[in-house]
């Protein structure tokens, strides 16, 4: 199976926002994205329907023609933990119920899963971001806020990951504001530190940019590649 599980150090660090920037290149350049984000909270009731705003941005990237429902079953509108939040739906969610969303229609194309909140969140009953990670055996993009003590944060799930066998396919360090100290260098420093790539996204206050071709490299299977590098040499 070819794809990658997208998690971050935290909540609201940019995983939609990397995943989507991932789909669209790979959508662009004739590979087909299968999404996934099997759960959300924080959704928003629009008639009698509650809209998860990351799937929905991750299927219109990936120009997904399945329905929506297969990207993201499992909807709530409190903006907590996914766990607390079925909890109070009456809902109990496993992991396993997640991987099998997860698989449905994933030899279709390059499988995208995004998690919910941080790599150690609890993301099922019985689950976190990490267990799913673990049963889909995905390589692991790991995104993060590029600010102050974020390299303790990002040693840490790093650790957290190959403690439990994962390959990290990268680490995204994204800048959400426009303050970033101009001394600091926090991706050339973990650089001395990890033995996996590291990418540093700029702020862009459009969010009109586009992720580093060596960060292409890693994530994508070596017969995409190849596809990748025919298409260039066809342009």
């Amino acid at each position: 199976m070819q794809g990658v599980f997208i998690t971050g150090t935290n909540t609201n660090v940019g995983k939609t926002y990397i995943g989507v920037l991932l789909a669209r290149y790979l959508t662009n350049n004739n590979i087909t994205v299968v999404p996934r984000k099997p759960i959300e909270s924080g959704c928003e009731i629009v008639g009698d329907e509650l809209i998860p705003a990351d799937a929905v941005a991750l299927k219109q990237a990936a120009e997904y023609r399945g329905d929506l429902s297969e990207v993201c079953p499992f909807r709530f509108e409190p903006p907590i933990s996914p766990v607390r939040a079925a909890h109070l739906a009456n809902k109990v969610l496993t992991t396993d119920q997640l991987v099998n969303i997860c698989m449905q229609g994933s030899e279709h194309g390059f499988l995208l899963v995004e998690g919910a909140g941080g790599f150690y969140s609890p993301l099922a009953e019985d689950g976190l971001n990490a267990d799913l990670a673990m049963a889909l055996q995905l390589p692991v993009l790991l995104v993060a806020h590029d600010e102050l003590g974020v390299i303790n944060q990002v040693l840490l799930n790093v650790e957290a990951m190959k403690m439990r066998g994962l390959t990290l396919a990268g680490v995204v360090l994204n800048t959400l504001e426009n303050n970033k100290h101009a001394q600091m260098d926090n991706a050339a420093d973990l650089r001395h530190m990890l033995d996996c790539p590291v990418f540093s996204l700029d702020y862009s206050p459009d969010q009109n940019t586009e992720l580093p071709a060596d960060l292409m490299e890693g994530i994508l299977p070596q017969h995409a590649r190849r596809k990748l590098t025919r298409l260039a040499s066809a342009s």
